[in-house]
């Protein structure tokens, strides 16, 4: 079965993992807080620490993964690097995933970040779907319906792999 990356994996992160996990995907979820650690390792779930902000460390986590799932539609932190994340990163790390295992991307495009940052955020995943045909999918629901943000999210995966 198919490895996923869960990139920002807090609770809803870890919710998902679990889920995955149950229907025997491999999963490896990232956070940025080595106290974070055990909660993601209590899933099922291989952790990994790494920073969004910090594409290496990202990168890192990539060996092995078909499916990459960016959870960033409720980050928090500065507005800039909130904006980032939906931006610039997002872009290069797109870019990058050309040369690697990975074969589909599932964007959270719903959340509390600001609207205009997931709607650049979701060009650029658009823009990536067209320019190296990879399978992308998005999430709408809303992370506060958890278990329709859960049935969506899986769902975003199972498409991708298809």
């Amino acid at each position: 079965m198919a490895r996923v990356l869960v990139v920002g994996c807090g609770c809803r992160g870890r919710e998902l993992a679990t889920r995955l996990l149950a229907q025997g995907y491999a999963v490896r979820g990232t956070t940025r807080d080595p106290a974070r650690v055990e909660q993601i390792e209590a899933t099922g779930a291989e952790a990994v620490i790494a920073n969004p902000d910090r594409l290496a460390t990202i990168a890192v986590a990539l060996e092995g993964v078909t499916v990459l799932c960016w959870l960033m539609g409720s980050a928090v932190g500065e507005p800039e690097a909130i904006d980032a994340l939906h931006g610039p990163r997002l872009e290069s790390l797109l870019g990058a995933l050309v040369d690697t295992p990975v074969r589909g991307f599932v964007y959270e495009a719903s959340g509390t970040v600001e609207a205009g940052a997931l709607e650049r955020g979701r060009a650029l995943v658009e823009g990536a779907h067209r320019a190296h045909r990879m399978p992308v999918a998005f999430l709408e629901a809303p992370p506060a319906d958890r278990e329709t943000w859960l049935v969506e999210a899986i769902a975003g995966v199972e498409n991708v792999l298809s």
